[in-house]
């Protein structure tokens, strides 16, 4: 298992950008796939964005060209780097590792975007 822990969530303007970090501890990190959800009220987790052990990225529709997944083996940490953001993408955000039903998850941070 792999312990987690997000960080870099806050309140920004709509067209600003935040970075999220998540640290691992624990177990082997270069193996995992990692991802990136969002939960917002009354909505159902989703998956924003994902990065595979080989460094393939997947995003959904709804972020792509604005949000980059990237992975630091040697630092045992994930990012996503949000740019162009929307109040749609107002929600609190969680990393996981090894997959979403039998993986580890991180305690989320809240990103809101607001005026």
């Amino acid at each position: 298992q792999v312990q987690l822990v997000e960080s870099g969530g806050g309140l920004v303007q709509p067209g600003g950008s935040l970075r999220l970090s998540c640290a691992a501890s624990g177990s082997i990190f270069s193996t995992y796939p990692l991802a990136w959800y969002r939960q917002s009220p009354g909505k159902q987790r989703e998956l924003v964005a994902a990065i595979t052990s080989g460094r393939t990225t997947t995003y959904a529709d709804s972020v792509k060209g604005r949000f980059t997944v990237s992975r630091d083996n040697a630092k045992k940490t994930v990012y996503l780097q949000m740019n162009s953001l929307k109040p749609e993408d107002t929600a609190v955000y969680y990393c996981n590792a090894g997959g979403y039903s039998h993986g580890s998850w991180g305690q989320g941070t809240q990103v809101t975007v607001s005026s």
